[in-house]
């Protein structure tokens, strides 16, 4: 039997815009190795534009506002977000370098969700974790919370596992060591593809009302 994932894929002839998240600020991070990483195996395809969004370029504040996101219609009132609105209203997916703290997310990539609301909304997500058992508790989580933003996560993700021994003691990622992670990469952005364009023709259907 056709996998139906394939199907569409092959009948997709929208170029999908999809925002690769780097959810950590630390220094040494080893999510700039697995964004660069997840960046080429993405744009390497036909069915998608990546831009990759560095949470270092949005320095938000942390959510302290007296209103949910889920009620602000228009600009939200601090700028700093409203830059990061912008940039996630025009995404149909996401892919989120996610590293795993303390069996969950780093705060700063949790503060970067709860921060907006709409611009989330009908919209596919997928991960790439990494930590001691790959980020699965933080892929875990994240998954939870992007349901409750009304986005529809892949059930494939990427799973890294303790990327401290695949760097240097410069911080240098070791040559070839997220290689036998690459069919995973694209079983969730085939899973991601899937998804991001069924939810890009269900806004097309809203928005028009049909």
């Amino acid at each position: 039997m056709e996998n139906p994932v394939n199907k569409l894929i092959c009948y997709n002839k929208t170029m999908l815009n999809i925002k690769i998240i780097i959810g950590s600020t630390r220094p040494n991070r080893f999510s700039e190795h697995a964004g660069a990483w997840i960046y080429e195996i993405a744009k390497a395809r036909t069915d998608m534009e990546v831009e990759v969004l560095d949470l270092r370029d949005y320095p938000m504040p942390f959510y302290n506002e007296p209103i949910s996101p889920s009620y602000i219609m228009g600009e939200y009132p601090n700028p700093e977000v409203n830059n990061w609105a912008k940039k996630i209203a025009e995404a149909d997916g996401f892919i989120i370098v996610a590293p795993e703290y303390n069996r969950g997310p780093s705060a700063v990539l949790k503060n970067s969700l709860d921060s907006i609301s709409k611009e989330w909304k009908y919209k596919a997500i997928t991960f790439v974790g990494y930590g001691s058992v790959g980020g699965g508790r933080s892929i875990e989580q994240l998954r939870l919370n992007s349901v409750e933003l009304w986005m529809t996560p892949t059930r494939n993700a990427v799973h890294i596992f303790e990327p401290w021994t695949l760097v240097d003691e410069k911080n240098n990622l070791k040559a070839g060591v997220l290689d036998h992670y690459e069919g995973s990469a694209i079983g969730a952005l085939d899973n991601l593809v899937f998804l991001a364009t069924a939810l890009q023709e269900a806004r097309a259907k809203i928005s028009t009302g049909k």
